[in-house]
């Protein structure tokens, strides 16, 4: 997502920028309309409020400017000698609050330097844990995309992973709830127990009783009186013809399949509890089945993208900018959904992730073995009319 660096318009450099000259402008209007109101206390804020938006040179600049229309309005007053005692104190008082307003701008600064230190830190640990994808994971186009929230510093819980087993090209996107070493620690661990049991595991259902005994194994660790430990998960798999896709959802963000212009809300017939609560609802594992056609993209994200609001607070939805002409590539797909969420919020509030997988038309044709010796898959969307769920 460094791409995307570029596009946000930070709200902290929002309306806050104009705020100097607003009570620059404000203090001479009004002093100009009605001489007799005092408007020395909104030119002596002006570098004030330059202090945290402004660079240093620019703070010191507007303090002056404030001073030299100080100055002129006292001239266009009436014409009052500059050296009195009492006309003094307003230019000693703007010139005081300069000099604080200076020190005040470099204390600023440096927080943001370290702010930014910091934000850099927790990327690169988080891309530690999530290295980049490759191309193709067992003859399907894959791209993965993680971005760090813009106001946060923290390492985020955002995980994926893909890989191909003997039993299809098995997936798992998730959102660990919290924040810092205690969140990418559990992602790390998640992430190498998937990828264990997609391995070794025949059956879709088996891996996710995996996932849910980790985190009550977590849960007991710490004393097993909360269930504020949890994660919101999509376990799926592709079969290895690539014609089917099985998903096991955990309370997370509706998956979307792409195709022909169309894009399809993967919503699962039979809601299911995020990992970690699984003891409140049994044993059984709800897995919905969908045809997956050939030229269709896979489409999986954290709730950091849906919850991304704009300065309205209307939320982001990833589905018009899906639903239109677009390559059958994973890497493209992506680009199209996050370029409009920034375009959409200007920065995200809490860290994202997604994750496309794409299967397409010539692998199929090229690879017979990955058909498992079988004719063409049907060529079908996912619909809501999809057959009934298994339980594992």
């Amino acid at each position: 997502m460094e791409r995307y660096q570029h596009k946000r318009v930070s709200r902290r450099k929002g309306w806050p920028r104009w705020l100097p000259a607003v009570l620059f402008l404000a203090a001479v209007v009004i002093d100009i309309a009605r001489p007799a109101v005092n408007t020395y206390p909104l030119l002596a804020a002006v570098p004030v409020a330059a202090a945290p938006v402004f660079s240093l040179a620019w703070t010191i600049a507007s303090g002056v400017a404030a001073i030299l229309m100080e100055a002129l309005l006292l001239q266009l007053e009436g014409g009052t000698s500059l050296t009195g005692t009492g006309v003094l104190i307003p230019f000693l008082s703007t010139g005081i609050l300069t000099v604080i307003a200076a020190f005040l701008n470099r204390a600023f600064a440096r927080e943001r330097e370290q702010l930014r230190t910091s934000r850099q830190v927790a990327e690169a640990v988080q891309r530690a844990v999530l290295p980049a994808l490759p191309g193709r994971v067992g003859g399907l186009a894959v791209a993965g995309k993680y971005q760090a929230a813009q106001e946060e510093a923290s390492i985020g819980g955002d995980l994926y992973g893909v890989h191909d087993t003997p039993y299809g090209v098995r997936m798992v996107i998730g959102d660990v709830r919290g924040k810092g070493m205690q969140a990418v620690t559990m992602v790390n661990t998640l992430l190498g127990t998937f990828h264990a049991a997609a391995l070794h595991l025949p059956h879709l259902p088996d891996i996710v009783r995996g996932l849910e005994m980790l985190m009550q194994d977590a849960k007991n660790l710490q004393g097993g009186a909360t269930n504020e430990n949890f994660v919101t998960a999509v376990v799926a798999e592709i079969s290895p013809d690539h014609s089917v896709l099985r998903m096991a959802n955990r309370g997370h963000p509706t998956p979307l399949m792409v195709h022909d212009g169309k894009v399809t809300r993967l919503e699962p017939e039979e809601p299911s509890l995020p990992l970690g609560l699984g003891d409140l609802a049994g044993s059984d594992v709800p897995v919905d089945r969908f045809e997956l056609p050939p030229g269709a993209t896979l489409v999986m994200f954290t709730d950091g993208i849906i919850e991304a609001r704009d300065r309205n607070g209307v939320f982001f939805d990833p589905v018009p900018s899906l639903a239109g002409p677009l390559p059958p590539d994973p890497e493209a797909v992506l680009d199209a959904m996050l370029t409009a969420l920034f375009r959409h919020t200007g920065e995200l509030e809490d860290d994202a992730a997604a994750l496309a997988i794409t299967r397409d038309q010539a692998n199929v044709e090229r690879d017979p073995l990955r058909r498992g010796g079988v004719g063409p898959p049907t060529v079908a969307t996912a619909s809501s009319s999809r057959p009934r769920s298994e339980i594992g």
